[in-house]
């Protein structure tokens, strides 16, 4: 809510500024015409008093004069007939003041009888003087031009006026005769004048006011979708998509909020059992289904303050803020395990929803988000186990788990920050007793826990997305090593152990070959191994890939052969070039029958099939002897070497020819 509140004052201030910013270049065009139509007045009153002037000139002056030339003078008949012509317009007001001149400035006629040459009009304005002399207006009008100006009445108690000054021509030939000086009263011009300026100041405010108004409309409407497109965008960086509920960083978000407060609550992890069962046999639309249905009886049962999040797959997220003992969390959290093992029916298919939870208080358990979580998951992994399904966190039964999703993170971490090795044990021919292959063996130097082996943790990546990218890391080193020490001068080769997930991803194989010709390795020096329990009932798209890398030249072997189920489907139905004995039958052949005739009936079974033997946990010199005798192909163990860093391999045990990576083991 208050999120929403500061992005709405935010819309608002910034419509605001908008609005402001769009008022002044409106404003400025607003004073830029309107100064512009009040010019134009200007123009219009005197263009009025040039058409006026012209008028009298050619229907009172020219007419009463009948052709005569000013130069000679005026006869009083003359005089008559003008004073007759003008007198009306001089009497209406429409002219102020009137006279005719010769070229050398003196006045022939005026309205008010003034003449001659001292008749200079010494009532105009100041300055504004017409004598022939001075006046470069009365020069303009003797040439033959008009000259219109707008003078201040200083010497006149009329205001504003018009002074026209414009050739006579008083016949046919268009020759100019004199001059024609009139005042015209600007005011009743000036009038409607000022009318049809306010008229057009009227319709360029109403015109700009509307287009104001538009633009502002404009500004609120895009403000508005972007402040809803930015809402948008928020709330589905922080929402699941599918579900609606809050996401893995809102729930992350709002845990350390409630951290920083330092007021009690809880975590709750709630993974679905068998989930994965439903996506394989009715669907993903039908699993997307559930989990729709999951998150709205979890929405539906715990409290309005409480917080659902949907933080991945089939894993959900409870924040349980006040819950300061794991009792009442515990009530709360068998609550909606039973409103989610009510029946649902999803496709059709009647389905009871299972799942377990794990719960870790805080601040008893953890102050850290990341903690916090992590103890969550610890004790939902306990429920998986237990009866109830339902765990409240113990620091005193919470052993590490394998399945934690924290120690996918912390293998992520260990990629980027180097903290992973790879050792080799050399795998020996025993006809010859030289070293023809090395096993490479995936540890991880843990900050804490010190040098971990795979079996400690590959189970736990089995399904997930880090899988892809740690195979692709240990087949890069494996090249990479191969590559250093086939420049030192050994000629062994590698083979990697990759998982079933591995096989069945779209374009695995040329990813290894891509791999091999960056190293610049060779195809038959990498062998890759898939370990014949984990092979799926369904082989596919496992058999597929092997037959790939097999037609690109690399080595396929299969490991712990014959602890599986299906072994001798396996190898009619993959393409291999090799088998591995478990250890669980090497180790004994020496001193068991059933052992030893397991074993030799796998050697002669390869064989028959075109396929080499290599024997694992070969500790003894009398199992080496044994297995040389019936035929079996190589052999790796303690008697030869324990795995370490290749370069600490003794040359004695190293004739080795193909490093095998039980990455994924």
């Amino acid at each position: 809510m208050t999120r929403s509140r500061s992005a709405t004052a935010s819309g608002t201030r910034l419509f605001a500024a908008y609005a402001a910013a769009s008022l002044v270049p409106v404003v400025v065009l607003g004073a830029v015409l309107s100064s512009g139509s009040r010019q134009d007045a200007v123009d219009r009153a005197l263009e009025y008093g040039r058409a006026q002037a012209a008028v009298v000139e050619e229907t009172a002056i020219a007419p009463a004069l009948r052709g005569q030339d000013l130069g000679t003078g005026l006869t009083a008949a003359e005089r008559e007939r003008l004073q007759m012509a003008t007198d009306l317009a001089v009497f209406r007001g429409s002219i102020l003041r009137l006279r005719l001149r010769d070229f050398t400035g003196a006045v022939l006629f005026a309205d008010d009888g003034a003449r001659g040459p001292e008749a200079a009009l010494p009532d105009y304005p100041a300055g504004e003087d017409v004598a022939p002399s001075t006046g470069a207006a009365f020069t303009t009008a003797a040439a033959g031009g008009t000259d219109v100006a707008l003078l201040d009445g200083d010497g006149l108690a009329v205001g504003r006026m018009i002074r026209v000054l414009q050739p006579i021509v008083a016949d046919t030939s268009g020759r100019s005769i004199g001059v024609l000086e009139l005042l015209l009263p600007y005011d009743t011009v000036a009038a409607e004048v000022e009318a049809a300026t306010t008229r057009t100041h009227w319709r360029l405010g109403a015109g700009l006011g509307v287009l104001y108004v538009v633009l502002a409309g404009i500004s609120w409407s895009t403000t508005r979708r972007l402040r809803r497109q930015a809402a948008q965008a928020e709330h589905d960086a922080l929402h699941d998509p599918l579900t609606g509920l809050a996401n893995r960083e809102l729930f992350a978000r709002r845990v350390a909020a409630e951290l920083e407060r330092g007021a009690p609550g809880a975590v709750v992890l709630v993974d679905l059992d068998r989930f994965k069962e439903v996506n394989d046999t009715l669907g993903h639309h039908a699993g997307d289904q559930l989990l729709v249905e999951v998150g709205r009886r979890l929405a539906a049962t715990v409290r309005g303050e409480d917080t659902v999040a949907r933080l991945g797959g089939d894993e959900f997220g409870l924040l349980l803020p006040g819950m300061d003992d794991g009792a009442a969390a515990r009530d709360l959290v068998l609550r909606v395990s039973d409103a989610l093992a009510a029946e649902t029916v999803v496709e059709g298919v009647p389905l009871a929803v299972e799942a377990s939870c794990g719960i870790a208080v805080f601040p008893a358990d953890a102050t850290d988000v990341e903690t916090l979580m992590t103890c969550a998951d610890a004790a939902m992994y306990q429920g998986k186990r237990g009866a109830t399904g339902v765990v409240v966190f113990d620091p005193r039964a919470a052993a590490p788990t394998a399945h934690s999703p924290s120690l996918q993170h912390d293998v992520r971490r260990a990629l980027e920050d180097g903290d992973l090795r790879l050792h080799y044990q050399p795998q020996v021919d025993l006809a010859s007793g030289r070293t023809v292959g090395v096993e490479a063996l995936l540890r991880w130097q843990h900050p804490v826990r010190g040098l971990i082996g795979p079996g400690d943790f590959l189970p736990a990546l089995e399904q997930s997305g880090v899988m892809g990218a740690l195979t692709e890391w240990v087949l890069r080193r494996a090249l990479a090593d191969c590559a250093a020490w086939t420049a030192a001068g050994e000629d062994w080769t590698v083979s990697v152990n990759v998982s079933v997930r591995n096989l069945e991803t779209p374009g695995f194989a040329a990813t290894v070959a891509r791999l091999a010709a960056e190293a610049g390795v060779a195809p038959p020096r990498l062998h890759i191994e898939v370990t014949e329990t984990a092979l799926p009932a369904d082989l596919a798209a496992a058999a597929a890939c092997l037959a790939e890398l097999t037609a690109a030249g690399f080595g396929a072997a299969l490991d712990d052969f014959g602890v599986g189920f299906a072994s001798l489907s396996h190898l009619r139905s993959l393409t291999l070039t090799e088998v591995k004995a478990d250890r669980a039958f090497v180790t004994g052949v020496d001193v068991s029958a059933e052992d030893a005739a397991v074993v030799r009936a796998l050697v002669e079974l390869a064989h028959g099939l075109g396929l080499s033997v290599c024997a694992e946990g070969v500790e003894t010199p009398e199992v080496a002897a044994w297995l040389r005798a019936v035929g079996c192909d190589r052999a790796q163990g303690w008697l030869f070497s324990r795995p370490r860093p290749w370069p600490e391999l003794s040359r004695a045990a190293a004739g080795v020819s193909a490093p095998s990576v039980e990455v994924l083991a």
